[in-house]
């Protein structure tokens, strides 16, 4: 099957949202918790989340054209602190549910019954039922004139895992946590271990 640019380009809008979203593939899939300067909280799932580099600890994630209200970029861009927190099996329908578009000044924490956790140097709301969480400082945004979108760029500023989860090497052992990934706007996968290589060298 080929689908060249001129089909891409007249699916409907669902389908190639669908479409775009699925290939590159399962990619991590997080809740964003943030706070506004009047103190609202709000959660919101990102699968467009990556490292950018690990000196200064970079992470990245895409946000939407502003076409209409987006309340985490609004938050982000007030107070320049926000957290992300893995998605797990447990948490999986009500991270979904995060998606609707709430109203602002409405907590999706107490629409979905979800556990904020605040920790003292850090201004935006973990997400309590996660257990492998961090928060990031706002480093800049990248407007991507193409189509309208930013990339926010964010400093790790503390990361919060189970003991178990840190390996001596610096992995992060997501598997064992229950950590999973996500392709399109509802479709989610479990994440295993396949195997670990050596360092490659000439």
């Amino acid at each position: 099957m080929i689908i060249n640019a001129a089909q891409i380009a007249a699916m409907e809008k669902l389908e190639r949202v669908q479409f775009a979203t699925c290939l590159p593939g399962p990619k991590p899939i997080c809740l964003v918790g943030t706070r506004s300067q009047s103190g609202d909280t709000n959660l919101a799932p990102f699968s467009s989340i990556t490292h950018l580099g690990s000196s200064p600890m970079l992470i990245g994630m895409v946000t939407r054209p502003d076409t209409v209200e987006r309340h985490t970029l609004r938050n982000i861009l007030e107070t320049e602190s926000w957290t992300l927190n893995h998605v797990t099996a447990e948490t999986l329908e009500q991270a979904h549910q995060c998606s609707a578009r709430y109203p602002s000044g409405s907590s999706e924490f107490e629409a979905t019954g979800l556990t904020p956790l605040t920790h003292p140097d850090v201004l935006a709301p973990f997400v309590k039922e996660c257990p492998i969480r961090y928060a990031l400082t706002l480093e800049e945004i990248v407007d991507i004139p193409s189509n309208g979108t930013k990339l926010i760029v964010g400093r790790v500023q503390l990361v919060d895992i189970p003991d178990t989860a840190y390996a001596a090497d610096g992995c992060i052992k997501m598997a064992d946590h229950g950590s999973i990934a996500s392709t399109a706007l509802d479709t989610y996968f479990t994440i295993s271990e396949y195997q670990r290589l050596p360092y490659p060298k000439p």
